[in-house]
């Protein structure tokens, strides 16, 4: 059975391009369109892993980590972050927060299948 991956990103544009990359390797892709969205959809669907951006409407991506590592359940997921900053202050504030890594926008196809594969094994 395919691992299940959320990606969460206000820019329908790169959550098509998420889903495309990591479907085409074998998993299965939910989408979320903010940090809200996410958390909604957690709760009805078992994840494997979540991809979310930093800088969304409604619930930034700090937040989002801040409340699936509260959710017993999943609490120890691997989070990567994708997003357009890179500014070692907000790494730290997202490793602080529980992400799992790092990924700068714009990304490489290859570059995000060989992070997803590395984190989950």
């Amino acid at each position: 059975m395919a691992k299940v991956i959320m990606t969460a990103d206000d820019a329908a544009s790169v959550r098509q391009m998420v889903s495309f990359t990591l479907e085409e390797a074998g998993y299965e892709v939910t989408e979320a369109v903010d940090g809200l969205d996410a958390l909604k959809k957690i709760n009805n669907k078992a994840i494997d892993m979540l991809i979310t951006d930093l800088n969304m409407p409604r619930m930034d991506g700090i937040e989002l980590i801040r409340k699936v590592r509260a959710i017993p359940s999943i609490r120890f997921i691997p989070i990567i972050m994708l997003t357009t900053e890179s500014q070692a202050s907000k790494k730290q504030e997202g490793k602080n927060a529980g992400a799992t890594g790092w990924i700068v926008k714009p990304f490489r196809p290859e570059q995000l299948v060989a992070v997803v594969k590395k984190v989950l094994g």
